[in-house]
């Protein structure tokens, strides 16, 4: 019996392209969006910025506004 090493290959990789599309979602994602906190309410553990209380959303918002700033390219060069 003769083996058609392309129509193989190409048999191939084409179950391998249709395997990958019938990936589930992630489910992280989802979980990490919940609609039913405020952002600003938050976690109180050891990653947050040292100004910032949970709960208190002024002091979220000055938090999130600072780091903007940070990442602004303008605003750094001046």
């Amino acid at each position: 019996m003769k083996v058609n090493f392309k129509t193989l290959g190409l048999c191939f990789v084409a179950a391998t392209l249709l395997a990958a599309c019938s990936e589930p979602p992630e489910i992280a994602a989802k979980a990490a969006k919940r609609p039913d906190v405020a952002p600003y309410m938050g976690a109180n553990n050891g990653f947050m910025t040292k100004n910032w209380t949970p709960g208190n959303q002024a002091s979220w918002t000055e938090s999130v506004d600072k780091r903007t700033q940070g990442q602004n390219e303008y605003s750094r060069v001046k």
